[in-house]
């Protein structure tokens, strides 16, 4: 009797993805499962050939060898074109892979069971300055520490866990259905594969109790704002025994009076009167490190107009670099004119002229030419 094409058993063209693969498996195997049909005799067979197509497709090296050579690829003492002899081990392997989340295994394997402790968030704003000079905070952080009481175990002080008679230690029992078995998480021990007869009065029997640590951080020279520092096994205490979680620190920068930050480079915006701006001079500028810089205003200057200072920005993260500041003037138009005031500037607009004026000049003469005249 010939074979069925596996693409056509499980209804999916050849080019399908592993995700489109692995959902029509779930439904047809769910639709054929012995147990959801009294044990009717056809939909045996067809959960059978269903499986036999998905073991095959789902490994690329069997699935290229199909694609290639059909059936004929696995005729000859490969498995994977017919029935496997190990049919409930076989559905074991990929029940554990479809199904795992339902049974709540996502992946893990019998003996792994002991939950390792939670990540920890902690978020930390600091000051441009602080950035720039790097610092060591001292932090509190409300977390699960390891009962000191039983040592993590859970048992009461004098006793010890005992070996749970469910699971006999492995953490996962096996169920048999039909013709295949599954193995899940032991409900007696919750996959741990010990039982506390006696739990330890100060944790439960959770082998941990809520306290609030200090902490030192080290926040380097450079940071930037939302960089994320992780703190290897300082997040929570796991349960009775198990690994540690860690702690990451998620930093933020308050914005600050003067400067701006682009990476290691620090932009600062400085008003400066009308008259500094046409006959020049000079003014003092604060820097990051909290010393001052004196920059010169040429004649003439209009706003917009930029300074750069060569290694007054930021520390380049681990390095010895520094970045640069970048000054930009904005002419301050006078207000609040006295009369005196309003007369010598008339003055001066009486006595202007397009030199005078460059900008402003030929601009409007652009636009005349434009409109024609």
């Amino acid at each position: 009797m010939s074979k069925r094409d596996f693409y056509e058993v499980l209804g999916v063209t050849r080019g399908c993805d592993d995700k489109t693969l692995k959902a029509a498996f779930r439904k047809l195997a769910m639709q054929y499962h012995p147990d959801r049909n009294n044990g009717d005799q056809a939909s045996e067979i067809k959960f059978k050939e269903v499986n036999a197509a998905y073991e095959c497709l789902r490994d690329p090296q069997k699935r290229a060898a199909y694609d290639r050579f059909g059936h004929a690829a696995f005729e000859n003492g490969g498995g994977a074109g017919g029935f496997p002899n190990d049919f409930a081990a076989s559905m074991s392997n990929i029940f554990d892979d479809i199904f795992g989340d339902f049974m709540g295994r996502r992946g893990g394997r019998a003996g792994s069971s002991r939950e390792r402790g939670s990540d920890l968030r902690y978020n930390m704003e600091i000051s441009l300055e602080e950035a720039y000079q790097g610092k060591t905070a001292e932090i509190e952080v409300p977390t699960k520490v390891v009962c000191k009481s039983c040592s993590g175990s859970g048992a009461k002080r004098g006793s010890s866990p005992k070996v749970c008679p469910s699971c006999e230690g492995h953490g996962r029992v096996r169920a048999a259905s039909g013709y295949f078995s599954i193995e899940r998480t032991c409900p007696t021990c919750q996959g741990r594969g010990e039982v506390i007869a006696d739990p330890c009065l100060e944790c439960n029997g959770n082998g941990r109790v809520t306290e609030q640590r200090k902490l030192s951080v080290n926040i380097p020279a450079g940071i930037e704002d939302g960089t994320r520092i992780r703190l290897a096994g300082e997040g929570e205490a796991g349960a009775r025994g198990a690994a540690a979680g860690d702690l990451y620190i998620f930093l933020s920068l308050k914005a600050h009076e003067f400067f701006q930050r682009d990476g290691a480079d620090l932009f600062c915006r400085v008003p400066i009167s009308f008259t500094t701006a046409a006959l020049g001079g000079e003014f003092n500028v604060p820097q990051i490190d909290g010393s001052m810089t004196r920059v010169k205003v040429p004649e003439g200057s209009q706003t917009g107009k930029q300074f750069r200072l060569r290694g007054k920005g930021m520390p380049v993260l681990r390095t010895s670099k520094l970045g640069d500041m970048y000054i930009q003037i904005v002419v301050e138009t006078p207000a609040n004119l006295s009369r005196r005031q309003r007369e010598l500037l008339e003055e001066f607009e009486k006595a202007s002229s397009a030199e005078t004026n460059p900008e402003s000049t030929g601009f409007f003469s652009r636009v005349r030419d434009f409109f024609g005249g």
